[in-house]
């Protein structure tokens, strides 16, 4: 039997969203800065009264553009050293140790950005479908690589992955409305699954 499992990263393998975790951990005083610059922002967003791609689009800008790629993996993957497995919630952990990946694809569909989820999708052995930071001549734009992967971008972006595979069963993991289209879509959703 062939299983497609497609689980949310923050908030549903995570205790919590890690991009302010990440930007923090990347640049502590311009994070406090830029915090305090963007809670105009914030506030209209919690209203319903912003996008909330461009709100994160001009937060992580503000604290990474002009930043180089390999500075940026650099930080990642000490990110995920300082972090990992603390971050990870306890059953997730269990959950994923026991997945035989022989015949199961995983996937991590994540609207962070893919630069600091990547070294924990190579460490679940899962591959990753998140939102893409955009490189030019190696310097991150601030800029994003296509859409926000939220709501029905994580159903469009799964569809393209996967395209021509059969799968007996498809189950997704997610913990807000986010992932509903994602749930919806799956044979089976499970929502706050690990909580």
């Amino acid at each position: 039997m062939k299983k497609l499992y497609c689980f949310d990263f923050d908030g549903t393998l995570t205790y919590s969203d890690t991009m302010f975790l990440y930007l923090k951990f990347y640049n502590a005083s311009k994070f406090r800065i830029q915090f305090i610059k963007h809670i105009p922002l914030f506030t209209l967003l919690k209203m319903k009264l912003l996008d909330a791609e461009k709100v994160k689009k001009s937060f992580i800008s503000s604290i990474l553009k002009g930043q180089s790629k390999a500075k940026i993996e650099k930080k990642s993957q000490q990110f995920f050293e300082q972090y990992y497995p603390e971050i990870v919630r306890g059953n997730a952990l269990d959950f994923i140790k026991n997945i035989d990946h022989t015949h199961t694809d995983c996937y991590i569909v994540s609207a962070s950005l893919d630069i600091w989820v990547k070294p924990f999708a190579d460490q679940f052995k899962m591959n990753l479908v998140a939102t893409q930071a955009e490189f030019k001549n190696d310097i991150f734009t601030g800029n994003f690589v296509g859409n926000n992967c939220n709501g029905i971008e994580k159903v469009n972006r799964i569809k393209e992955i996967i395209s021509g595979k059969k799968y007996d069963k498809t189950i997704a993991f997610g913990d807000t409305s986010g992932d509903k289209e994602m749930l919806d879509w799956a044979n089976e959703g499970q929502f706050k699954f690990f909580h």
